[in-house]
């Protein structure tokens, strides 16, 4: 159903319509000591600290015009740190034509649409394998919205707002509102995958996966990095410090860490093989 404000169906009340993206992004590293390992935690914990979540949050928030109510934030010890802004909308009267369409939406420099009665958290999970060397970063981002727009039209800017191997996008519809009528709407908008929300010159970098079951309006997206380049993936040192050996064996490990990842599945390893 392809609708422009002046298309739009006369509602009976609200727009009822729950729409929640989820946004998980994995950043891999190694690191071949303790003490790198320790560094390179030291050093997410503080590239993604509450305060410059907080800051991530608070632009999702204007780009889709929400107008923030509370916000509460914490670091966590070890690690770790959490937002959570809850938000409501103004009037939709004058929403944007671009609030209906499929497509990605802006960087932070555009406005998008209207929220209501809704909220942003983000969440981060910095972790690291006990004996491999590899370590984890994910952040896990949900944003919840009653109303007209789409929590999708901030992908583009969360993309581009961590540096990310793999990601995992969940994007629901639930519940239903009423046409004057009182006939039910499950949907109020087009979409057939998440990936139309992401720029083409960002989908070129990425294997993409969709799972989607669309009588249940439930769309699932799985990105993966096509280039490895394993200077980028190395805590505090270059390869060239690396033997051959090093350089395949570290390499193995990294991309069997993503294929984990971006597959949901463990993999056997070289050892378990035999």
């Amino acid at each position: 159903m392809s609708l422009t404000p002046k298309q739009r169906i006369e509602l009976h009340g609200f727009n009822n319509l729950t729409k929640t993206l989820s946004f998980n992004m994995y950043d891999i590293c190694y690191t071949r000591t303790k003490e790198e390992r320790e560094a390179y935690i030291d050093y997410i914990d503080e590239q993604y600290n509450a305060e410059r979540l907080t800051k991530i949050l608070t632009k999702v928030s204007d780009i889709i015009e929400a107008n923030i109510l509370n916000i509460a934030q914490q670091d966590y010890e070890p690690q770790g740190a959490s937002v959570t802004i809850l938000v409501s909308e103004g009037p939709v009267d004058d929403s944007p034509v671009d609030s209906f369409k499929e497509s990605p939406g802006p960087l932070p420099e555009t406005v998008v649409g209207h929220l209501d009665k809704s909220h942003i958290t983000v969440h981060t999970y910095p972790e690291y394998h006990p004996d491999e060397g590899i370590s984890t970063f994910r952040a896990d981002i949900d944003i919840s919205t009653c109303g007209e727009i789409s929590p999708l039209k901030a992908l583009n800017y969360l993309i581009h707002s961590f540096e990310t191997d793999v990601m995992v996008m969940d994007y629901r519809v639930r519940g239903f509102t009423r046409d004057v009528t009182g006939h039910k709407l499950f949907i109020d908008h087009d979409i057939n995958s998440i990936q139309n929300y992401i720029p083409v010159g960002l989908q070129e970098y990425y294997q993409m996966i969709d799972v989607n079951v669309y009588q249940e309006n439930i769309f699932h997206t799985k990105c993966k990095l096509k280039k490895f380049d394993l200077n980028n993936y190395l805590f505090s040192y270059t390869e060239n410090e690396l033997t051959d050996e090093e350089k395949i064996s570290i390499t193995k490990k990294l991309k069997t860490e993503m294929d984990e990842i971006f597959y949901a599945k463990n993999m056997a390893r070289e050892e378990e093989k035999y």
